[in-house]
């Protein structure tokens, strides 16, 4: 089963709107561009060389971006190889090095996932604590996935706040997805177990299910959603293809503990990252990337059902930088 791709890129190239697209991605990430590229611009201003003093205030620069302390580090000693080998040697250039070796951070291969069988639908697991945007990203997913012709039925397993089914169920009615739900308080595994079932039956092509994300303690939600999976596992063999993690880049560094600690217990395949329109922390994709070494999906810039984009690391940094 072809999935995404960059389908949209391809579409909107096709209609002339491609410059649109990077206008738009450009006005999602415009705080973060002004809080880097800005900053940066103002220190090199003037200046006719690389000193200690320009590299203290450029590691201000990209750790207040929240690029992490490890990312921030290896990326100021990149710089300064390359300016003691000479290759480095106005700071006008300082933005292009950083560009590159950005570029490179974010350049991770394809986690290779188990693809379903034939006649069986592609299953997605998608976690994450609450307020990140777990299920507006779903319903945005599954507007993708419509467009592209597919049968998409959501599963509502995050049976503990009758709100996280409501909202779900209004997602679905938009898109044109079934919802496959139970009360409030029922046994999340049941609801899933149940909703594959009907997937298998009603020949569905992609299934979504959102969980829970309480962090009332850790090792329960853990526990929760590896038996959620379990559960998936003996009902479809193979199945989740694939584990999407939600994260809000207005957490910044939190972000990358989140994720640690999610990827640790049940094994991380994609990133999406929502809210970046709503941040000058958007450098927290590179660390994401560069410390966890994970893919990133996708990434949202906007409330708009097409805000959900898929991420390409060259737009990506061509955005916040230029």
């Amino acid at each position: 089963m072809k999935l995404f791709g960059n389908k949209e890129n391809r579409e909107e190239g096709k209609n002339g709107k491609a410059s649109g697209l990077i206008e738009r991605l450009k006005q999602g990430l415009s705080k973060t561009r002004s809080g880097l590229a800005g900053k940066l611009d103002q220190l090199v201003f003037g200046k006719k060389q690389i000193d200690d003093a320009i590299l203290d205030e450029l590691e201000e620069i990209l750790f207040t971006a929240d690029l992490g302390v490890r990312t921030t580090q290896e990326l100021i000693d990149l710089v300064q190889s390359a300016v003691a080998r000479k290759e480095l040697n106005h700071p006008e250039k300082l933005k292009d090095i950083l560009k590159e070796n950005m570029r490179s951070f974010l350049h991770l291969p394809r986690i290779e996932h188990q693809r379903p069988k034939p006649g069986e639908p592609l299953i997605i697991m998608v976690i994450g604590v609450n307020g990140v945007g777990k299920t507006t990203t779903i319903g945005k997913a599954a507007h993708r996935f419509r467009n592209e012709g597919k049968k998409v039925m959501l599963i509502a397993a995050d049976t503990f706040r009758a709100a996280a089914v409501e909202q779900l169920t209004i997602w679905g009615e938009r898109v044109g997805a079934e919802v496959i739900k139970q009360d409030t308080g029922a046994d999340p595994s049941a609801v899933v177990f149940d909703g594959i079932s009907a997937a298998l039956s009603r020949k569905a092509d992609v299934v979504i299910i959102d969980t829970a994300g309480r962090l009332h303690t850790k090792v329960n939600l853990m526990e929760e959603l590896e038996k959620v999976r379990r559960v998936v596992n003996g009902r479809l063999d193979g199945a989740p293809h694939e584990i999407w993690l939600i994260l809000d880049a207005t957490t910044g560094q939190n972000a990358i503990s989140q994720a640690e600690l999610f990827h640790k217990a049940l094994g991380v395949t994609d990133i999406v990252l929502t809210k970046l329109d709503g941040t000058a922390k958007g450098g927290i994709v590179v660390g994401l990337c560069h410390q966890l070494g994970l893919p990133v999906r996708f990434i949202g810039i906007g409330e708009k059902m097409d805000d959900l984009r898929s991420f390409d690391a060259q737009e990506f940094v061509n955005a916040i930088f230029d």
